[in-house]
């Protein structure tokens, strides 16, 4: 058996990963400080991190078990992947972890984290085929 020859990825591409990875890191991060605004006070920036890192846990597994990197802008692999895994992930860390689920919290979070995260590489996509036409 031959060992697979690895292709070095071009530094745009690298970028992109980049680019796309933290892209979904801060919109995680604004789906936290936007709950924290509306529900609680206090630590402001560790309150955001504590609410976030269920989340962006969640995110990294979602980005993992669908080697988002392979095609990190795809809506479809990349998107509904990194969506699924920060919401799955992010509900079971919080539940471990003592935080608050419940039903109406698990909507809102499935909802914008859903237009946060497939949003953007939907309105990615549109704008590569409008500047194609």
């Amino acid at each position: 058996m031959t060992p697979s020859i690895q292709r070095p990825v071009p530094s745009l591409s690298l970028r992109r990963i980049a680019a796309a990875a933290i892209t979904d890191a801060v919109l995680i991060l604004v789906f936290a400080a936007v709950g924290r605004d509306a529900h609680q006070r206090g630590d402001v920036v560790a309150g955001v991190f504590l609410t976030a890192w269920p989340f962006l846990a969640g995110a990294a597994l979602g980005w993992l078990a669908s080697k988002a990197w392979r095609n990190p802008l795809a809506v479809r692999r990349a998107g509904l992947s990194v969506w699924l895994g920060a919401l799955a992930g992010g509900m079971v860390l919080r539940l471990l972890t003592n935080q608050t689920v419940v039903l109406p919290f698990i909507i809102v979070a499935l909802l914008n984290l859903g237009l946060l995260l497939v949003g953007w590489r939907l309105a990615w996509a549109g704008a590569r085929r409008f500047r194609k036409n």
